[in-house]
């Protein structure tokens, strides 16, 4: 009974939803491996004040809530299917949102050009996942999606940290390559893996930039 407990919450960190989603959602909130991988995210994207920014999958919102104290004049917009996280991302977020900085949609990735405004499209600065594109069926096609919204040079960022039983450290850096061979596919260049030792099993981030038609 309690195997069977555990592999139903961990079910929910895909999407969460009802009292299960509700625990998850508290357990994103709260980790401390999951704050850190959020916040070390933002820091390598080097995010300006009038940048224009794009999450997928935000979850509790805390990567949201990082990026909103640096985006002072740009825009920051976020993706997730989970009505739950909309709601607990909303709530976290309210001041950045009241004040225009922030818009929050509640649908799937492969809905972005419903959800989106056409004025958004081409222009976003930085689009990042963390730990959230081990749930996309098509990595390379997603990729590719997210990389026609992006300007010439912007970057997409894509943070991995298992969680599966007896992962390690290599689990990791196998999950960077598949993702960095997935974006190459995806025509992103300068492909390059970080990493954050300070976790076990460490945790990687890929990040590719689009090619600068000018160049």
């Amino acid at each position: 009974m309690k195997q069977r407990l555990i592999r139903l919450l961990v079910r929910q960190f895909g999407h969460p939803t009802g009292l299960l989603g509700k625990i998850a959602g508290w357990i994103m909130a709260a980790r401390p491996s999951n704050r850190k991988r959020n916040s070390w995210t933002i820091e390598l994207l080097h995010i300006g004040p009038d940048d224009r920014v794009l999450e997928i999958g935000y979850g509790p919102g805390l990567a949201l809530a990082d990026a909103a104290r640096l985006v002072t004049s740009g825009k920051i917009v976020g993706i997730d299917h989970s009505h739950m996280m909309f709601n607990a991302a909303t709530v976290r977020n309210r001041h950045a949102i009241g004040e225009g900085r922030m818009e929050l949609k509640n649908g799937r990735v492969e809905d972005i050009d419903v959800l989106l405004d056409p004025k958004l499209f081409s222009s976003f600065d930085h689009i990042y996942a963390v730990n959230v594109a081990m749930f996309w069926q098509d990595l390379a096609s997603t990729l590719k999606t997210l990389t026609a919204r992006l300007v010439p040079s912007g970057q997409i960022a894509l943070t991995f940290q298992p969680r599966t039983k007896g992962a390690t450290d290599k689990t990791a850096l196998r999950a960077a390559n598949d993702i960095r061979d997935a974006m190459k596919t995806a025509g992103l260049a300068n492909v390059k893996i970080e990493t954050l030792k300070d976790l076990s099993p460490m945790a990687v981030c890929v990040i590719g930039r689009k090619r600068n038609a000018k160049c």
